[in-house]
């Protein structure tokens, strides 16, 4: 998919953006836009590292509303989430249980690192600006989205009902205090997988199922039932589906898609890879 927005458009919705989240211009400046609208899309929150979202609180999905209630105990769909997760606990201290753990890291740059892998290209705040924070603010709206359902639910995670170690036992104590269902990383997860997707179609079996496992490893990590995880690929879908409407994501997301298609053309790699995908 290509965004398609004027220079002039994109400047204006840019400087909206400062406005809604309190911020200044990228590291790199975009030589497509006037000075006027070199303004940061989001300001970090202090201490915490996260951006404001696009959407929102009030425009976010309605997880609540959304989604049906989560597997009742006893229950057959609940038999299958335990049979699922326990086919997992085989991988620990394996490499799939190594990428769970790194799965699980939100923190930037690290958390987009195999994203970058699969793109091909590198997500940094200096070579790409405008994709770096696009990636940033979208893991609010998406993580977020799932917040209602969490709330409403309470439902408890796997690690804490059959008493079993997650691969983040750093985090367990607080985990158990946050609703399983749905899963907020899956959902942003998903959401950027299929971001990338609209961005770079021609790596979209890539990052589709970057995002696709990025999902899947909440559950090999022990904290989440493969139906929290279903959930949160749906809201991911939604919040991604909600931003496709909003002036200022659609702005910074042809801008982003320019960065990419400059990589490329200066044939820019990631570094840490591996072998490129294909």
């Amino acid at each position: 998919m290509k965004y398609r927005t004027g220079v002039a458009a994109i400047a204006g919705v840019l400087m909206m953006a400062a406005c809604q989240a309190n911020g200044a211009a990228p590291a790199a400046e975009s030589a497509s836009l006037p000075p006027t609208a070199q303004a940061e899309i989001g300001e970090m929150r202090e201490g915490s590292g996260i951006l404001n979202g696009y959407l929102g609180a009030q425009r976010l999905p309605d997880s609540a509303a959304l989604l049906p209630p989560p597997p009742v105990e006893g229950s057959a769909a609940a038999m299958a989430d335990l049979e699922a997760y326990q086919t997992t606990r085989a991988l620990k201290d394996t490499p799939r249980w190594t990428q769970a753990q790194a799965d699980n890291e939100l923190k930037f740059p690290q958390a987009i690192h195999s994203y970058s892998c699969a793109l091909g290209v590198g997500i940094t705040e200096e070579g790409a600006p405008h994709l770096y924070t696009l990636m940033r603010r979208t893991l609010t709206d998406a993580g977020f989205s799932t917040y209602r359902a969490k709330q409403m639910y309470q439902r408890t995670r796997p690690f804490a009902l059959l008493e079993e170690e997650s691969c983040v036992p750093h985090e367990e104590e607080m985990l158990r205090g946050d609703g399983s269902y749905p899963s907020g990383h899956a959902a942003l997860g998903w959401a950027w997988g299929l971001v990338l997707a609209e961005l770079a179609p021609e790596k979209a079996d890539a990052l589709l199922q970057r995002g696709y496992e990025f999902a899947q490893s909440r559950m090999v990590c022990g904290v989440h039932w493969q139906s929290d995880v279903e959930a949160g690929r749906v809201m991911g879908a939604a919040t991604v589906a909600r931003l496709h409407s909003d002036p200022v994501f659609l702005a910074q997301a042809k801008l982003a898609q320019a960065e990419i298609e400059a990589a490329r053309t200066a044939g820019a790699v990631p570094e840490g890879c591996g072998a490129p995908e294909n």
